[in-house]
């Protein structure tokens, strides 16, 4: 301190610290009513990045204020400058997490556009949340006076040890990472692996893939297994796909008139259920002469891979009702056995049956002799 204290120090340091409040508050208010517009816009990265500035600009009118009324005290060279190291590494900070909520948030944005559903891959929102945050606490720790060349080393030498702990964990995280790089599998595919397990591909964190079946369960797979096993993607790629549906006739039906039916089936409920192909060429296969029918593959399209039981179930009900009022009959299985004969009118021969003695009616008949 180069001299003492007095009122007039004292009121110009509470004035910058009211100022610097009162600009902090009315920067809020600012923020608050820039979001409401931000929120009627098409494009989410407006609303990311207003919400990240609500935080840093109060907080930086805020540590304007401080510093103000820091440099309006007659503070020693030292002590001012620890204080303006300080005020200086917390304006990092805030300013490094606001960063890093700005661009995870856009990075989640953009991954949620291409993949069209809310919960997309937080594995690069993570990666990039932590790349930030590393960065912002090395440059405070520079501002400090800390040297980071020793802690960079030693981060070095401990991610070495750590890699070898965490095999597991880290296989995983780049199983993950090629996953979505070589775009294989995004969230919101349909997929079904080998195993069995089938569902909709929720989120690919660093660690697993969470994928929600149709009875809105829950499936945890391990990345690393993901990227190992065969699996079927239904999304890719594209999600419309074809199903096939067997249906037969009678061997008296006229099978012109049966195909033209079929596909008016067809078409009406491509048009008229959710999940249908308008556009969708249906397809009338017949391909086995039965036992008692005609046996027959329609074609049908739909939008996504869920879509097909429902237009399973309506197709079925529809052709049903209608080969009803047109008279086509829909058998079912029969047979016909033949029976042979060996002689005109005499029924078949029947081989007789050995007599047949066992131990204890030859016991009897030795006493009765």
């Amino acid at each position: 301190m180069t001299r003492d204290l007095v009122l007039h120090d004292w009121v110009v340091a509470a004035i910058a610290l009211g100022t610097g409040g009162v600009a902090g508050l009315v920067l809020r208010a600012l923020m608050k009513w820039l979001a409401k517009h931000a929120s009627r816009t098409k494009w989410s990265g407006d609303d990311i990045i207003v919400d990240a500035l609500r935080t840093i600009v109060p907080w930086a009118a805020v540590i304007a204020g401080a510093a103000v009324a820091a440099s309006a005290l007659p503070l020693t060279a030292r002590v001012g400058g620890v204080v303006d190291q300080s005020l200086t590494a917390v304006l990092i900070v805030i300013a490094t997490f606001s960063a890093a909520r700005v661009v995870a948030g856009l990075v989640q944005s953009v991954a949620a556009s291409r993949t069209g559903v809310a919960a997309s891959a937080t594995i690069f929102v993570n990666i990039t949340r932590i790349v930030v945050l590393t960065m912002g606490v090395l440059v405070a720790l520079e501002t400090l006076g800390v040297s980071i060349a020793p802690l960079v080393t030693a981060l070095g030498v401990g991610g070495l040890a750590v890699a070898l702990a965490l095999q597991d964990t880290l296989a995983n995280l780049f199983a993950g990472v090629h996953i979505l790089a070589s775009k294989t599998v995004q969230p919101g595919d349909y997929i079904r692996l080998t195993s069995g397990e089938e569902g909709y591909v929720v989120d690919i964190n660093w660690r697993n893939s969470v994928v929600r079946n149709l009875s809105n369960n829950l499936v945890i797979i391990p990345n690393g297994r993901l990227a190992r096993t065969n699996m079927t993607n239904y999304s890719q790629p594209e999600q419309k796909l074809s199903i096939l549906v067997q249906a037969g006739v009678g061997y008296e039906s006229d099978l012109e008139h049966v195909e033209r039916v079929t596909l008016d089936v067809v078409d009406s409920v491509m048009a008229d259920i959710t999940g249908g192909v308008p556009d969708h060429e249906a397809a009338v296969r017949f391909h086995t002469f039965g036992d008692s029918r005609i046996n027959f593959t329609v074609i049908l399209g739909v939008g996504e891979f869920s879509d097909q039981y429902r237009i399973k179930h309506e197709f079925i009900k529809r052709l049903h009702q209608r080969y009803r009022t047109e008279g086509i009959s829909i058998p079912a299985p029969a047979r016909t056995v033949s029976l042979r004969q060996d002689e005109a009118g005499a029924p078949p021969s029947v081989p007789p049956v050995p007599h047949q003695r066992d131990a204890s009616s030859e016991v009897l008949a030795d006493r009765r002799r």
